[in-house]
């Protein structure tokens, strides 16, 4: 990971979670940075509007929950189906 040198840093403290901290620590030390460079790199790195537009996404979860709904209704009809038919017991 390439990092560039900044000046003019100023001292800011967070509360985050144990999790975080260990994720942190994990991540610094995989890619061998301080875990403060490991935030800047990560609000570098974050860009919350490129998340925002994403049609082809939207498209793919659509098409893929209509199959998912339309298969779900042909196992429920299968199912009343097989559920309205008495059973072997139920004819003596």
């Amino acid at each position: 990971m390439q990092y560039q040198i900044q000046t003019n840093l100023v001292r800011k403290q967070f509360l985050i979670s144990e999790s975080n901290i260990e994720k942190l620590n994990r991540i610094a030390t995989q890619d061998n940075i301080s875990a403060a460079n490991v935030v800047r790199l990560a609000i570098e790195a974050y860009n919350p509007s490129e998340n925002i537009d994403q049609p082809e996404l939207m498209e793919l979860v659509s098409s893929r929950l209509k199959e998912a709904i339309s298969s779900t209704q042909k196992a429920n009809q299968k199912i009343s189906k097989i559920l309205e038919k008495p059973s072997p017991q139920d004819m003596n």
